[in-house]
């Protein structure tokens, strides 16, 4: 006879697989809303042949994504409580095709960076949303389960897009990636709103009563540097690692794409790593190794060339897989308990304009004054130094 605990675990199991599919649509949703924002990486060679503009303005394509980003998720709050999570996400699905769809029309470098800009704005008000729709569908015993998917998209972009990029080429110009992308969004988006579930709640505005506490705390300002410098190893690099294979080491376009997509399919294991070691050592000792490692590998691509290459493309990526457990760990550490969502909701927009807009601009700019490798190394070099900051932070476990 089963006990009452194997019951409820069974009612349990049962409950959260019904929930499987919509939890599938939502993270296909996200999947959709990341690849909008890094596709234009594997797509730089052409649009830079075809544009006629240098690395330096290329790279800046980054910083205007991530400012749009920046803007509707810092607001995003103001949305949902007028409009309900469910709504946002089908408002941000749908802005992000129009959005994508009118840059594919671009003819222009400004008119690239305003439809950029609008997908940047368009992204940025699905992630807290999302979240929330999420785990208002399953029991709280099974969040962790549900958002595990749900972070399935990141991860699986960062492969699939240099992929998709170098697939579509074959038979459409860059634009019609943009168009092609846009108008999965759209559609996704329509679909969402007739047949999604959850979310039929509304948000809460941001409240900035903590604010004042919060940016008088120093380790609030040294992990808003350490994030930045996570994203910078990670989505940093990503973002311009296909232009700067293809343009300093004359490799081709199609090789590149293909390259930086596998060495991305080890980092998903590597996550689960980075969270082993949080709890073995702690957020702080971790972060600081993390740093160091993946700096020094950062330094390494930025100054190898030859056959060893290629081997350092797969490995820069690897260690700075692992700095998001601990570091996300740590942000949730910090300063009183009353603060630590703002802290959260505050460090994310900004360091991602940090280290997923202006580093990428940077190493552009670098890259078109004469040297890639050097802006390269300059983030590797950066990170490193970052580290020293990891024995200040003041944090909780």
């Amino acid at each position: 006879m089963a006990s009452p605990a194997d019951n409820a675990s069974s009612k349990g199991r049962a409950s959260f697989n019904a929930h499987i599919v919509p939890i599938l649509f939502i993270t296909s949703i996200f999947f959709l809303n990341f690849i909008a924002r890094i596709i234009p990486a594997p797509l730089l060679p052409p649009i830079e042949s075809d544009l006629g503009i240098g690395h330096g303005q290329a790279g800046s394509l980054f910083l205007i994504i991530s400012a749009g980003y920046f803007i509707t998720l810092m607001g995003s709050g103001f949305f949902s409580c007028r409009l309900t999570h469910r709504k946002t996400i089908t408002l941000s699905a749908t802005a992000l095709g129009l959005a994508l769809i009118a840059t594919s029309f671009s003819t222009s470098l400004w008119t690239i960076r305003a439809g950029l800009l609008l997908t940047g704005m368009a992204s940025g008000l699905y992630l807290p949303s999302g979240i929330a729709t999420i785990t208002s569908l399953v029991d709280p015993r099974d969040w962790g389960k549900a958002i595990a998917i749900h972070e399935l998209a990141p991860n699986l972009s960062f492969i699939a897009a240099p992929l998709i990029a170098e697939v579509l080429l074959l038979f459409l110009p860059w634009r019609g990636v943009f168009f092609l992308i846009g108008l999965c969004s759209l559609v996704a988006g329509c679909v969402f709103a007739r047949f999604g579930r959850g979310g039929e709640f509304a948000g809460q505005a941001p409240s900035f009563a903590s604010l004042s506490i919060l940016l008088r705390e120093p380790s609030f300002w040294i992990m808003l540097i350490l994030i930045s410098l996570g994203i910078s190893v990670t989505l940093g690099i990503y973002t311009m690692l296909p232009l700067y294979l293809v343009s300093e080491h004359d490799i081709s376009r199609s090789l590149a794409n293909t390259v930086v997509s596998l060495s991305r399919i080890s980092c998903i294991a590597m996550a689960f790593v980075g969270g082993w070691a949080t709890d073995r050592f702690g957020p702080k000792r971790s972060m600081e190794a993390i740093l160091v490692l993946s700096g020094c590998m950062t330094l390494l691509l930025g100054n190898i060339t030859g056959p060893g290459l290629i081997p350092a493309v797969f490995l820069q990526p690897l260690i700075g897989a692992c700095f998001f457990p601990a570091g996300i760990a740590a942000l949730s550490s910090i300063g009183p308990a009353s603060v630590r969502n703002v802290t959260i909701s505050l460090t994310i927009p900004f360091s991602f304009f940090l280290g997923a807009g202006m580093i990428p601009a940077g190493i552009g700019m670098v890259g078109e004054a004469g040297s890639f490798g050097l802006g390269i190394s300059l983030v590797g070099g950066l990170t490193i130094l970052g580290a020293l900051l990891c024995p200040f932070l003041r944090i909780e476990r």
